[in-house]
């Protein structure tokens, strides 16, 4: 039998996998959690062999909850559940010590699928995100951020406006827009967030940055 943690912060959701899994016999929910800091400490308390583990919640989200999880050497295998497959969410998700990374799209077999195949250690992506990872591998190397490129995202992770971040480089704020653009290209990302993110993910930045 194979224990179960469940973690994400909409209830339906939960109890839509606890009844799934819960009437199969060959599974085990062990408990429920709604964001990430919750998942950590069941998780340390319960030790189940899979977490079913969302990324976009409030407060500790995903992604922190299983670095988290691997600091502490919690043994239990992620299987990330969710509906995001862009590359700011796989990546640091993969990067972070997930075992899996899946859609909640997905049709029960294949969750079931995946679900076991977590407990045995193995490796488990959903078709579109594994096209993607092999994307990323076939593609050239990404360019290094410029000198001024790293400036600027630093006063953005700190949490400088453009505005600020123009007075401080002693620049205008139309280039600071560019330079945030290149950085976008660069990273492959959107947004500032995500931008941030993935700096941190891939070492460009330090939390002492």
């Amino acid at each position: 039998m194979i224990s179960l943690l469940i973690v994400d912060d909409h209830p339906v959701v939960r109890d839509g996998l606890r009844g799934m899994f819960g009437a199969d016999p060959r599974f085990e929910v062990v408990g429920e959690a709604g964001d990430g800091a919750e998942a950590v400490s069941a998780a340390e308390r319960l030790r189940p062999d899979v977490i079913l583990m969302d990324l976009r919640m409030p407060g500790t989200d995903g992604v922190a909850a299983i670095k988290e999880l691997a600091k502490r050497g919690v043994p239990s295998r992620v299987l990330v559940l969710t509906t995001y497959d862009t590359d700011s969410h796989v990546l640091p998700a993969i990067e972070a010590g997930a075992t899996g990374y899946l859609l909640k799209e997905a049709p029960r077999a294949e969750l079931v699928r995946a679900v076991e195949a977590a407990a045995r250690g193995q490796a488990v992506l959903s078709p579109t995100v594994a096209t993607r990872l092999l994307g990323q591998v076939r593609k050239p190397a990404p360019a290094l951020l410029s000198r001024r490129e790293l400036e600027v995202l630093e006063l953005i992770a700190q949490g400088s406006t453009n505005r600020e971040a123009a007075k401080r480089l002693y620049i205008s704020e139309t280039t600071v827009k560019t330079h945030l653009l290149h950085v976008y290209a660069k990273l492959g990302v959107n947004d500032r967030a995500a931008a941030v993110a993935a700096a941190f993910s891939r070492g460009y930045l330090t939390p002492r940055d």
